[in-house]
């Protein structure tokens, strides 16, 4: 997952400052999951609260962002130069809800103060968020490549 992401931030890093500030705010997204699925639950010199509460803080502000920024920006992108990127956001967006949804219990869920036996099940929703997360960069990264990648030379010209 980190190695997609460093190849996505190299393809589009820099190419628009939201998207490239967005791909880095993925990528330490990734980091804290992985340092989240490698922590012992239950350790108690590893204090689980901050991490999961930081984890979460991080995945709702990228979903966030994704969402009400990007997303929109690209689509209207694609509006813009008519070249068939909104039926594929047509497509992808509602995917990327249903992601978004699942993102956002998972946060609900242990965000807050949470029982020990939620604490129980957290390495198989760590792992059941990691794919959540995985299907919704594919997504994200296929919005970027149609809606934005395409038009980038021309995006350029025009700033």
């Amino acid at each position: 997952m980190l190695e997609n992401c460093k190849t996505a931030h190299e393809r589009w890093g820099g190419v628009h400052k939201m998207i490239d500030n967005w791909l880095s705010e993925r990528q330490q997204l990734i980091v804290l999951y992985c340092n989240l699925s490698a922590s012992k639950p239950l350790s108690a010199d590893d204090p689980l609260g901050p991490n999961i509460s930081r984890f979460c803080q991080v995945m709702i502000d990228y979903c966030s962002a994704g969402h009400f920024e990007i997303y929109e920006q690209l689509i209207n992108e694609a509006k813009e130069y008519d070249d068939g990127g909104v039926e594929l956001a047509k497509e992808l967006v509602p995917q990327l809800d249903k992601l978004t949804g699942q993102c956002v219990d998972f946060n609900d869920t242990y965000d807050q103060d949470c029982a020990f036996e939620q604490l129980a099940k957290l390495p198989a929703d760590l792992s059941s968020i990691g794919e959540v997360l995985e299907e919704r960069f594919e997504l994200e990264d296929q919005l970027i490549e149609r809606l934005h990648n395409v038009h980038k030379d021309l995006v350029a010209e025009e700033v």
